[in-house]
């Protein structure tokens, strides 16, 4: 959902009371992206790794998939098989 949606939801009771609720609704999507549709606060929270830019993104895929390369997933041995049912 975006800024405006988020907003139009959740102050609405907020912008109908207001004098220009036009302004109030632009002020209140400017405070509401700032605050929670940037990827800077959700890595303040701890909610992703990192940011990349868009500039690197390419280098750092590269860098990822050559050190996925070589590796290899063992799995320790079954202990038991499978009963017949």
């Amino acid at each position: 959902m975006g800024a405006e949606g988020a907003v139009n939801i959740i102050c609405r009771d907020a912008i109908k009371g207001a004098e220009d609720p036009d302004a109030e609704r632009k002020r209140r999507v400017e405070d509401y992206r700032e605050k929670f549709a940037n990827p800077y606060k959700a890595a303040e929270l701890g909610y992703i790794d990192d940011v990349i830019d868009p500039a690197d993104t390419r280098p750092r895929l590269i860098q990822a998939l050559r050190l996925l390369k070589t590796k290899r997933d063992v799995n320790p041995p079954k202990k038991h098989g499978n009963i017949p049912l």
